[in-house]
Parts: C-alpha cells; sequence; structure tokens
C-alpha cells in the first residue's frame, strides 16, 4: 500500500512540474520550437540518471525513494528520461543492436504510428 501512495504523490508531483515547467520556458522561450518540452525531457534525463546513480549504484536512498522519485516523478514529468536509461542499459549491457532497435522502433515507427493515429482521427 506504501508504494502506491508514493506512486502517487510522485506521479502527481511529476505531472504539475512538467506543466509548471514547460508553460513557463514557453512563455520565455516561445513556441516557434518546442524548447518547453525539449528541456523538460534533457533534465529529465539528467535528473533518471542521477537518481539512479544515488539509488542504485550508491543505495544512498531506499526503495520507497526510487518509487517515488524514479517510477513516479520522473514517469510522469518525462517518459523520455526512462526511455534514454533503458537504453543505457542496453548499451552497457553489450546489447547495441537492442538499443539501436529500441531508439529507431520508440522514434521513427513512434513518429509513425502518430501520423497514422491522426490520419484515422481525421477519417473518421
Amino acid at each position: 500500500m506504501a508504494k502506491l501512495v508514493y506512486l502517487i504523490l510522485g506521479g502527481a508531483s511529476g505531472t504539475l512540474a512538467r506543466y509548471y515547467f514547460a508553460g513557463y520556458l514557453y512563455q520565455k522561450l516561445g513556441t516557434d520550437f518546442p524548447f518547453g518540452t525539449l528541456i523538460v525531457n534533457l533534465s529529465g534525463c539528467f535528473l533518471v540518471g542521477f537518481l539512479s546513480t544515488l539509488i542504485d549504484d550508491r543505495v544512498l536512498l531506499g526503495p520507497g525513494a526510487k518509487v517515488f522519485l524514479m517510477v513516479g516523478f520522473c514517469g510522469a514529468y518525462t517518459t523520455f528520461s526512462t526511455y534514454m536509461l533503458e537504453t543505457s542499459h542496453l548499451v552497457m549491457g553489450g546489447e547495441m543492436f537492442k538499443a539501436l532497435a529500441n531508439i529507431f522502433l520508440s522514434t521513427i515507427v513512434g513518429f509513425i504510428a502518430l501520423r497514422l493515429g491522426i490520419l484515422i482521427g481525421q477519417i473518421i
């Protein structure tokens, strides 16, 4: 039950952080380029890398903190950071083909799926 509470609180916090931080960035930098999303994704990648080291490698934070911070907060803040962490784990494990496949499938096939969804939505 405690894990669920950590997950809910972390997720709500990450969602709010993303919404307000990206909104602030768009106000300051404009909307001609998706800087808000880009900076949220990059900061999320940094945060996941930093937290994974503190939690998994150095064991400075406990399992509750991992659920709250990495799964809840970072998961809601940006899934891009999780995508990058998982790809990094594949590279570190010597699975370069799988890492490249993950990059290709997530980015290129994901974009195709998005465009297909838009097309079908327009047809209906």
